[in-house]
């Protein structure tokens, strides 16, 4: 059994963000040899990086909050979807800090065959997804992961949504041929065809 876990980096709980990050996942799950998990940020404890450094030697971070939980979930994973809404032309604050506080793992090249996409959403449609998921794929690649966008025909940086997200096609398609995509990287990673 292969795994995707799903962070959804927005301080709203059931927004526009989570409800086309589910619609991936509900995609996901549609696979026999796939399970998932969705994670909301809205309702954890993290701290923010101070860049103590204490991961760097010991490959855990000085915090116990819930990114410990969150980071051995994102560890266990075979595929990631990390998803923001768009604040100011980027991730949210508290999305940052999650990826910030996912350093651990990079000492560890816990992501070097972790296959990873993007969900953003904005007000408007060219409202800074895709700035958004330059930043987020900029985490994936710092963190050595395979980084795929949303699959052919839309084939562009991932799943983009705008506005009520429930009523936008394009959003709703991205996101889906991103979660397809990842179906067929994970499967070929793992010989499951």
């Amino acid at each position: 059994m292969v795994k995707v876990v799903a962070i959804v980096g927005s301080p709203r709980v059931d927004g526009n963000t989570e409800f086309l990050t589910k619609t991936a996942l509900d995609k996901i799950d549609e696979e026999d040899e796939f399970e998932v998990e969705l994670i909301t940020l809205a309702d954890k404890e993290i701290n923010y990086c101070v860049g103590c450094g204490v991961c760097i030697k010991t490959g855990k971070c000085a915090f116990t909050d819930d990114m410990v939980e969150i980071t051995q979930k994102v560890a266990d994973a075979d595929g990631l979807i990390f998803a923001s809404p768009v604040y100011f032309g980027d991730m949210t604050g508290l999305a940052k800090s999650c990826i910030d506080r996912l350093r651990p793992l990079r000492r560890i090249h816990n992501f070097k065959y972790k296959v990873c996409g993007a969900i953003t959403t904005g007000g408007f449609r060219n409202g800074g997804q895709e700035s958004t998921i330059a930043s987020i794929h900029d985490f994936f690649n710092i963190q050595g992961g395979i980084v795929v966008g949303d699959n052919m025909p839309t084939g562009h940086y991932g799943g983009t949504g705008h506005g009520e997200t429930q009523s936008d096609e394009v959003g709703i398609i991205t996101s889906i041929n991103l979660a397809t995509r990842m179906v067929d990287v994970i499967r070929k990673l793992h010989n499951l065809d």
